[in-house]
């Protein structure tokens, strides 16, 4: 899939750096010709012999290097790829890019390139968390750059959390998904997925009975299909796919704080399981039960992400996909929803105990629009996301 494609590898300084020489040698191994730059705070923890070495390339390093200006130049530099990548991105290149600084070859080519873009972050876990990463983060994705990681996970100064560089295979199956040649090539996919979970105090949370199987595999479904999918995920059990950008989060107002991030986008599927009700004042600390009885809580409503999204005036998605899981009359009650939301399409399914549905592999959904509603036979769930996806690419005039 990926023989004959070029990429413009950027190499930025920070322990991640390491992982970059593999992601090189998998690139290679797959047929992909690496043009490597190397910042100087890359140079740190990497060598440009051992980066030239993996590459079979020439790796370019200065702003203005006479030689190199002479053979290519940097704006010819920035333009000759089929995809620029970041790897590692530190929060110093990120700043760099959302403000349109330009004082060395890495942030020179990241401005002058009309050739699209992909980052993998890589920090310190309060860098990644500091708002102001945040909100250049933002302002990447409103440009369309596209986001790979980062992973939790064990930090090299010690701490834990999320900042660790996408793994390599990650990074080349998101690679693979970018340029892929698919219908939806271009297209930018928002999906939610998984349950949220509404802390009643620090141990307890109120939550729905989601694994969030069905909404990986749509978004895997969809990447396959080229689509550029931003994958938005409460505590799943299923793991999410790999080659998407996945955005990670817990309750539902963080949830909905994610999507106006992710917008615009072509479509968006909403298919995680948003807990309705949440405790208005959790806990700080354990209840511990006592001599006066039950506790007493008083809920709030969610905010209603569908719904939401399905009737905003401006910058709404052309395409807005709501999932209802009912356990009687699927039909009346799923037809009801989407009037009511506002959306275009609903996908319903029975998920009542005897159908085996929530938590299994298998799913029997109808779909629902403008012309009404459209009985799928009982299939995977992989299935499933294949046949809803090709019906996506079809109604945005895609040829399947």
């Amino acid at each position: 899939m990926l023989s004959g494609k070029h990429i413009l590898l950027i190499i930025g300084g920070g322990i991640a750096a390491f992982k970059s020489l593999d992601l090189i040698r998998r690139l290679r191994e797959r047929g992909v010709t690496v043009t490597p730059v190397l910042t100087r705070a890359g140079e740190e923890f990497v060598t440009p012999l051992s980066v030239s070495a993996l590459a079979g390339r020439k790796v370019y390093r200065d702003l203005f290097d006479l030689t190199d200006e002479a053979e290519m130049g940097h704006i010819q530099l920035s333009r000759v790829a089929d995809l620029v990548v970041v790897a590692p991105a530190t929060a110093d290149l990120m700043a760099k890019m959302a403000q349109g600084l330009a004082n060395d070859l890495a942030s020179t080519l990241l401005l002058a390139t009309d050739t699209p873009v992909m980052i993998a972050p890589a920090m310190n876990v309060r860098m990644w968390q500091h708002a102001a990463t945040q909100r250049n983060l933002a302002t990447l994705r409103g440009d369309g750059v596209h986001v790979i990681g980062p992973n939790d996970g064990d930090m090299a100064c010690g701490e834990f959390g999320p900042g660790r560089m996408a793994e390599p295979l990650e990074i080349v199956a998101a690679i693979e998904a970018r340029l892929s040649d698919g219908p939806l090539k271009g297209r930018r996919v928002l999906v939610t997925s998984g349950p949220t979970h509404e802390p009643i105090d620090p141990v307890r949370y109120i939550a729905n009975r989601s694994s969030g199987a069905q909404g990986t595999a749509i978004a895997r479904a969809l990447a396959e299909l080229g689509a550029q999918v931003v994958f938005i995920t409460g505590p799943a059990t299923v793991p999410p796919p790999e080659g998407v950008e996945v955005v990670r989060v817990e309750t539902a107002a963080e949830m909905l704080a994610a999507v106006e991030a992710a917008l615009p986008a072509d479509v968006a599927v909403f298919a995680a399981a948003v807990a309705d009700w949440r405790v208005s004042q959790a806990s700080q600390k354990k209840l511990k039960k006592s001599k006066d009885g039950l506790p007493k809580f008083d809920f709030a409503e969610n905010p209603d992400i569908l719904k939401q999204v399905a009737r905003m005036t401006e910058g709404r998605p052309p395409l807005v996909i709501g999932f209802a899981a009912e356990t009687d009359d699927v039909i009346n009650h799923a037809t009801a929803k989407r009037d009511r939301k506002g959306c275009d399409w609903i996908v319903a399914n029975d998920v009542s105990p005897a159908t085996g549905i929530m938590g299994g592999s298998e799913n029997a959904v109808v779909v629902i629009d403008e012309s009404g509603a459209e009985t799928w036979p009982r299939m995977s769930k992989v299935a499933v996301a294949r046949a809803l996806a090709e019906r996506i690419a079809r109604a945005l005039g895609a040829s399947v």
